[in-house]
C-alpha cells in the first residue's frame, strides 16, 4: 500500500498510522474473492470507497465526540476527584492504543480485514450503548453507573483500537495495482474525513452535554448517545457496501514473525553462554538456526529505529493531556467570548483545526524557507523541535495555572479555619474574638467583606468568645469553630437589639465553572424564591440562611420572591463563572425586592483565550513531531517491516498515556507543579533523544537489501566453487 508523504496528511497520531499499520503492500496473486468494483462517475475510483470514507467519518465522530466529554463525566457525574478522573481517562486512552495489535493479528492471521471490521464494530456499538445507558441518572446507583461505564469503555477501546489498523488498509485493497495515484489521493480524502469527524464532534458533543439539560443536570446520556448513533450508522453504511468490496484472505502477520525471531534469538543466546562458543556479530544472529538471513537483516533494521522510539512516549504523555488536565484547567477560567460562551471541553477542537492550518504552512512555507537558509533540518531535528514546542506549551500552562490559583480559596491545614464578618446592621460594628488580633477596624454597614481572615485553633474544634461593640453597647456570643472550615459571622438587628449568627461558607470554588448562590432572609416573614422555572428555595425569616444552589453562569433578572404580602420580582444580576455569592433580602417596596449581593469567592478572572498560545505550540509540535516521525520511521524500514514500526509507534502513545496515569495517582501535587514536572521531563528526554539521533546513521533499506543480496550471492558463488573442485578430485 503506497503511503502519501507526511505533508499530504491533514491529521496526525490517530489516523496517520491506521492506514499504514499492518500490511504495506496489497496482496499479490489471486484472491479468494477478486472482483472489479463499479467506478465512481467513470473515474478509476471504486464505488466501494465511498462507503469506507463515510464509515470512517462516522466512527471518528463517534470516538472523539465521546472522548471529548469523558473527563468532565468522571468529575461531575461520578464526583471523582481530578486525579482519579485523569488517571481513568488516560488508562482508557492507553488501552485504545494497545488493542490495535489484537485487531491486526485477528485480521492478518484469522478473519481477514472485512470480518474483523464487522465483528469489532459490533463490539464497538455495544460498548457505546452500554456507556450511554450508564449515563442515565435514574438507572440504579453510582456503583451501577461506574460498572456500566467501565464495561462500555473497555468494549469501545477494543472496538476502536481493533479496527484502527484495518479500515484504511481495507480501503487501499479496493484499488487495482495499476491505480497507485488514485490510491494515494484516496488516503488524503480518508484523512480529511477523519479530521472532519474529529473537528465537528469535539465542538458539537460538549454543546449537547452542557447546553441541553436532561434529568435536571448536564445531559451526558445525550452526549454519549449521539456518538453511539453515529457508530451504529457507521456499521450500517459499511455493511451496505458489502457487495462491492474486494475482500482479501488473511496473509499472515509479520509482527508475530518478528516477535518470534527476537524471542528465539534471546532464548538461544541465553542457552549458549559458554565462552567456548564463538561470539556472533549481532545478538539477532543467534536466530540464524531457525530464521532466514533476510528476515534477521530486516529485523536488525527495525530494531535500530525502535531503539530511537524509546524516548518518544514522553511527548504523548504531554500531548494527550489536552483532553484531561487542560480541560480541567478550562473549567476554572472565564469562557465568555462575547458572542459565544464556550464549554470547557470545547477547547479541544482547536487541535484538529490548527493541524489543518499548520500542515500547509509548514510544508509550503516554513520548511522551504529553512532549506533556503542552507540549514540541514533533519527529521531528528524536526522531532526534537516538536518536543521543545510541547514542553513550552506546558510551561505556559503552568503560568496560566498560577494566575488561576490567585482567585482560589486558600488551602486549609489542620487546626486552621477562615472567618469574615457580614455587617447587616444599620451602623458600624467592632468585632473582637477571644485572644485573637483580628478585625482591628470597625465593619461598616453592608460593607463589601474583606478577604477571609485566618483563625488558628487549639485542636480539631474550639469554642470561641465573640464580642460585638455597637453604639456604645457590648454584646458577647460563644460559637464552636471546627478546623479546615470557612465561616461568615452575620451581625444583624432583630427586635431592636443586636444579634449574630455563624454560618458555614463554601471551602472551595464551585466545580465546572458553575456559580454558587445562597440567600439570607432579612425580612420578618418567610419567603419562597424561584430563581428560574425549575429552582425553588424556601428561606425562613429573621436572617436565616439557605443552602448554596449551583447555577449555570448567566444573568438572572426574572426571579420571583413570594411573601405574605404578594409576589415580587427578584433580580440577581450576573452570576459569574466559579464565583460564590451571598444575597441578602433587605426589604420589599414598589413591587421589587431590595437585595444586597456579596461575592464570597471571586469569579474566574483568567480568560479561556489564554489557553490559545499553549494549543498553538502543542499543535505545531505535533506537526513537527508526529508527521515527521512517521515519515522518518517509514523511510528507515524495509517494505515488509513497515507495519512493525507502525505498531511500535502506536505503542509509544499507549506508554505515554500510562505515564500520565502513574504520575496522577502516585505523585499528586499542585497542578502548576505537575505541569512544570512534565515540562522538565520532556526537555530532559529531548536532550537524550537528540544525543541518540546524533549518533544515528540514516540508511536506505533498499540499498541495505541490495548489499545483503550481493553478499549472499558472493557467498553462494564461493560454495559452488568449492563443490566443483571436490567433484573434479
Amino acid at each position: 500500500m503506497e503511503i502519501p508523504p507526511s505533508g499530504d496528511s491533514p491529521r496526525t497520531r490517530f489516523f496517520e498510522t491506521c492506514c499504514r499499520y499492518f500490511r504495506d503492500d496489497p496482496p499479490k496473486g489471486d484472491f479468494a474473492v477478486q472482483k472489479k468494483s463499479p467506478k465512481l462517475c467513470g473515474s478509476n475510483y471504486p464505488l466501494s470507497i465511498a462507503f469506507i470514507v463515510v464509515n470512517e467519518f462516522c466512527e471518528r465522530f463517534s470516538y472523539y465526540g465521546m472522548r471529548a466529554v469523558l473527563t468532565l463525566y468522571f468529575l461531575s457525574f461520578f464526583h471523582w476527584d481530578e486525579n482519579l478522573s485523569t488517571a481513568v481517562y488516560h488508562a482508557f486512552s492507553a488501552l485504545c492504543y494497545f488493542t490495535p495489535v489484537i485487531g491486526a493479528i485477528m485480521a492478518d492471521s484469522w478473519l481477514g480485514k472485512y470480518k474483523t471490521i464487522i465483528y469489532l464494530s459490533i463490539v464497538y456499538v455495544v460498548g457505546h450503548l452500554i456507556k450511554s445507558v450508564g449515563a442515565i441518572p435514574s438507572l440504579g446507583n453510582q456503583v451501577v453507573h461506574v460498572i456500566l461505564s467501565m464495561v462500555g469503555l473497555f468494549l469501545i477501546a477494543l472496538g476502536t483500537g481493533g479496527i484502527k489498523p484495518c479500515v484504511s488498509a481495507f480501503g487501499g485493497d479496493q484499488f487495482e495495482e495499476e491505480h497507485t495515484s488514485e490510491r494515494s489521493k484516496f488516503f488524503s480524502i480518508f484523512y480529511l474525513s477523519i479530521n472532519a469527524g474529529s473537528l465537528i464532534s469535539t465542538f458539537v458533543t460538549p454543546v449537547l452535554r452542557g447546553d441541553v439539560k436532561c434529568f435536571g443536570e448536564d445531559c451526558y446520556a445525550l452526549a454519549f448517545g449521539v456518538p453511539a448513533a453515529l457508530m451504529v450508522l457507521a456499521l450500517v453504511v459499511f455493511i451496505a457496501g458489502s457487495g462491492l468490496y474486494r475482500k482479501t484472505p488473511p496473509q499472515g502477520n509479520v509482527l508475530l514473525e518478528v516477535c518470534k525471531c527476537i524471542g528465539f534469538a534471546i532464548k538461544n543466546r541465553l542457552k549458549n553462554r559458554s565462552r567456548q562458543i564463538p561470539k556472533r556479530e549481532h545478538w539477532l544472529d543467534w536466530a540464524s538456526e531457525k530464521y532466514s538471513k533476510q528476515l534477521i537483516g530486516e529485523v536488525k533494521m527495525v530494531t535500530r529505529v525502535l531503539f530511537l522510539f524509546i524516548p518518544l512516549p514522553m511527548f504523548w504523555a504531554l500531548f494527550d493531556q489536552q483532553g484531561s488536565r487542560w480541560t480541567l484547567q478550562a473549567t476554572k477560567m472565564n469562557a465568555d467570548f462575547g458572542i459565544y460562551v464556550l464549554q470547557p471541553d470545547q477547547m479541544q477542537f482547536l487541535n484538529p483545526l490548527l493541524i489543518l492550518v499548520f500542515i500547509p504552512i509548514f510544508d509550503l512555507g516554513l520548511y522551504p524557507l529553512i532549506n533556503m537558509c542552507k540549514f540541514n533540518f533533519t527529521p531528528i531535528r524536526k522531532m526534537a523541535t516538536g518536543m521543545i514546542l510541547a514542553g513550552m506549551a506546558f510551561g505556559l500552562a503552568a503560568v496560566v495555572e498560577l494566575k488561576i490559583n490567585e482567585t482560589d480559596m486558600p488551602q486549609l491545614v489542620p487546626e486552621e479555619s477562615l472567618i469574615r464578618v457580614l455587617n447587616l446592621a444599620k451602623n458600624p460594628v467592632q468585632v473582637t474574638i477571644q485572644d485573637r488580633d483580628l478585625f482591628q477596624q470597625p465593619v461598616e454597614a453592608f460593607q463589601n467583606p474583606a478577604e477571609y481572615s485566618k483563625l488558628i485553633l487549639n485542636g480539631e474544634q474550639q469554642s470561641l468568645h465573640f464580642t460585638l461593640q455597637h453604639q456604645g453597647l457590648s454584646l458577647a456570643f460563644n460559637y464552636t469553630v471546627k478546623e479546615k472550615s470557612v465561616y461568615s459571622l452575620i451581625v444583624f438587628e432583630a427586635e431592636g437589639s443586636l444579634s449574630s449568627r455563624l454560618i458555614t461558607d463554601l471551602e472551595a470554588k464551585p466545580e465546572n465553572g458553575l456559580a454558587a448562590v445562597r440567600f439570607i432572609n432579612g425580612l420578618s416573614q418567610d419567603v419562597n424564591l424561584s430563581i428560574d422555572s425549575k429552582r425553588f428555595i424556601a428561606v425562613q425569616k429573621n436572617y436565616s440562611a439557605s443552602e448554596y444552589s449551583l447555577l449555570e453562569r448567566d444573568k438572572y433578572n426574572n426571579g420571583k420572591c413570594i411573601t405574605e404580602m404578594g409576589e415580587f420580582t427578584l433580580e440577581l444580576g450576573l452570576l459569574d463563572f466559579g464565583a460564590s455569592y451571598t444575597i441578602v433580602i433587605t426589604n420589599v417596596s414598589g413591587g421589587d425586592v431590595k437585595t444586597w449581593k456579596s461575592e464570597d469567592i471571586k469569579a474566574n478572572n483568567v480568560h479561556m483565550a489564554w489557553q490559545l498560545p499553549q494549543y498553538l505550540l502543542i499543535s505545531a509540535g505535533e506537526v513537527m513531531f508526529s508527521i515527521t516521525g512517521l515519515a522518518f520511521s517509514y523511510s528507515q524500514s524495509p517494505a515488509s517491516m513497515k507495519s512493525v514500526l507502525q505498531a511500535g509507534w502506536l505503542l509509544t502513545v499507549a506508554v505515554g498515556n500510562t505515564l500520565v496515569l502513574v504520575v496522577a495517582q502516585a505523585a499528586p501535587m499542585a497542578q502548576w507543579a505537575e505541569f512544570v514536572l512534565f515540562t522538565v521531563l520532556l526537555f530532559a528526554v529531548c536532550i537524550i533523544f537528540s544525543v541518540m539521533g546524533y549518533f544515528y546513521v540514516s540508511v536506505d533499506p533498499e540499498d541495505l537489501e541490495e548489499k545483503e543480496e550481493k553478499r549472499e550471492t558472493s557467498s553462494r558463488g564461493n560454495m559452488i566453487s568449492l563443490v566443483t573442485q571436490k567433484t573434479k578430485l
